[in-house]
């Protein structure tokens, strides 16, 4: 079948310029021309003014004539005139957000293709810190966004780690250490570039960490530390995806024959996830560690509720209400590691590493998050 490109004559990446040239010129050309309507009740609306409400601690932003303004009442945002924008997301900016992303990943496709990189699986796990940095640096949000303190990162300077720019945050990191480490490569400095990206992810990590260890030691806005917390969501998570494995390994090796060991680190990933939510959710408490947390996925809460509502109170006493997520992030992962077959790798290796890359962070990411967010008490 043809591709779009093919059908038109044009060159994929002249393609995709195009379309995001006329995107950007449709939207500041519509924002200076029809700034009511282009601007205030589409891009503010909809993408940044959540933002803004959630960077001034808002229950609502409002813009009239051209000014913004911060409300922090609810009755007040109730009766005031659109555009009104709520901190977090809308099925407007939803959608947006996906024609984004979609567009940022043919985007990344391309430029691995030009740097002629992103084919071997070396590069998948020199990105693997930089999943757990995305993760840590969500949690400088929640801490900076504690209910009752003072702000740490003040405005502007907050909208860098706030939902949804923060994933642009990270991307602009972790691209920019991927065009660092390759011309290091290239002009002889080192022989793997895969060596520095991965060393440039430990350090953002490392340096993100830091600094919640540092907000911590000094007490800053609530922070603490509970040792206990990460070292029983790191062993629980290790031993789920040995299990796991062993049973892959037992009784059907194929499910794991393409992938191999990103297969392992794959389960490894959601089981963080699954483990940090059991823990945060049920077990902070009897682990002295202050009060559960509460679930902040809808995929979570969902099944604290149905787990919840179905099991007696004498077993969730005992079991907790968060256990069958890890269930399924552990089903769900092998599930997907089954799909990669070894001709999927030799047909398309870029997209392959891609895709397993993505399906790593999506575990990966927010399982650090819960898990950092249960061990400093945010």
């Amino acid at each position: 079948m043809a591709t779009v490109s093919e059908r038109l004559g044009v060159d994929s990446e002249r393609l995709w310029g195009g379309t995001i040239l006329a995107l950007l010129v449709a939207l500041v050309g519509g924002s200076l021309l029809l700034p009511r309507i282009v601007y205030d009740n589409f891009i503010w609306h909809y993408f940044w003014g959540p933002v803004e409400a959630d960077a001034n601690s808002a229950v609502c932003a409002v813009r009239q004539g051209g000014v913004t303004e911060y409300l922090s009442s609810t009755s007040a945002c109730a009766a005031a005139p659109e555009p009104v924008a709520y901190p977090g997301y809308t099925l407007v900016s939803e959608v947006g957000y996906i024609v984004v992303l979609l567009l940022a990943l043919i985007g990344i496709v391309f430029l691995l293709r030009r740097l002629d990189i992103g084919t071997d699986r070396e590069f998948f796990f020199a990105l693997f810190p930089f999943m757990l940095f995305g993760g840590a640096l969500r949690v400088v949000e929640d801490a900076n966004d504690t209910g009752g303190a003072e702000a740490l990162i003040s405005y502007p300077w907050n909208t860098l780690v706030i939902s949804p720019v923060i994933y642009v945050t990270v991307f602009v990191i972790t691209l920019g250490a991927v065009v660092v480490s390759v011309a290091l490569e290239r002009n002889g400095t080192i022989d793997d570039y895969t060596k520095p990206l991965f060393g440039f992810g430990a350090a953002a990590l490392a340096v993100t960490v830091g600094y919640l260890g540092v907000l911590a030691a000094t007490g800053s806005n609530g922070v603490t530390f509970y040792p206990q917390v990460i070292t029983v969501i790191l062993v629980g998570a290790t031993l789920s995806a040995a299990v796991t494995w062993w049973l892959i390994e037992r009784f059907a090796p194929e499910i794991n024959k393409g992938t191999g060991t990103i297969g392992f680190v794959i389960i490894w990933g959601h089981a963080i996830d699954g483990v940090a939510n059991v823990v945060g959710l049920d077990f902070m408490t009897a682990l002295g560690a202050g009060r559960n947390l509460v679930p902040k996925h809808p995929v979570n809460k969902a099944i604290v509720d149905f787990t919840g509502a179905t099991l007696p109170e004498s077993v969730l006493a005992v079991t907790g209400d968060a256990w069958p997520f890890l269930l399924v992030k552990l089903l769900a992962a092998t599930l997907v590691v089954w799909v990669f077959e070894e001709e999927i790798f030799e047909e398309s290796p870029r997209y392959t590493i891609l895709l397993l890359i993505a399906i790593l962070a999506v575990g990966l990411g927010p399982g650090t998050r819960d898990m950092l967010r249960a061990t400093f008490g945010v």
